[in-house]
């Protein structure tokens, strides 16, 4: 969506920034009025004499110093307003831009990797000086397998509950 002409300030629509000299303004009014003038332009004569009367009247108020200086202060206030109405928000554009990590940014990796790794040694080295094994088998696992190791070849195909009786199928064969 292109932006009102209402919302583009003077010195946006000569291309200029707000501490251009005269001679600045001169410059960027006559390079534009050339692209613009409807009769040096391929655009329709109405809209080339619109934006040829926009650029003309930009011009005129910033060429005045004294029409500057009104203008720079309305303009200094609508963007004093326009701030503390309306907070800036973050730009859509700029989302995925990469930039290079700061010597601060480095730094703070550095110490949380640091930080991730004493806290590794730590508990590696806790556990080692109090003798505990690094790997723990859970103890449903152990039951279950001391469980099939009792199983005696001949039981039911070897297949034994968890109360150590001989499971009996849940349908009888032929049915």
């Amino acid at each position: 969506m292109a932006p009102q002409a209402q919302d583009i300030t003077y010195y946006e629509r000569l291309g200029v920034s707000r501490s251009a000299d005269a001679d600045s303004l001169r410059q960027a009014f006559r390079r534009l009025s050339k692209a613009v003038h409807p009769d040096t332009t391929r655009l329709p004569a109405q809209d080339a004499a619109r934006q040829f009367r926009l650029l003309r009247e930009a011009y005129e108020q910033l060429a005045d110093p004294r029409r500057r200086r009104v203008y720079d202060a309305a303009l200094r206030e609508r963007d004093a307003i326009h701030q503390t109405v309306m907070p800036s928000l973050p730009v859509p554009h700029a989302i995925g831009q990469r930039r290079p990590l700061s010597g601060g940014e480095w730094l703070s990796l550095l110490l949380l990797l640091g930080s991730l790794l004493l806290c590794l040694l730590l508990g590696v080295g806790v556990a080692w000086s109090r003798g505990l094994e690094l790997q723990v088998q859970p103890s449903w696992l152990v039951e279950e397998q001391t469980q099939l190791m009792d199983a005696q070849p001949g039981d039911s195909d070897g297949i034994t509950s968890f109360s150590g009786h001989a499971a009996q199928p849940a349908f009888p064969a032929g049915t």
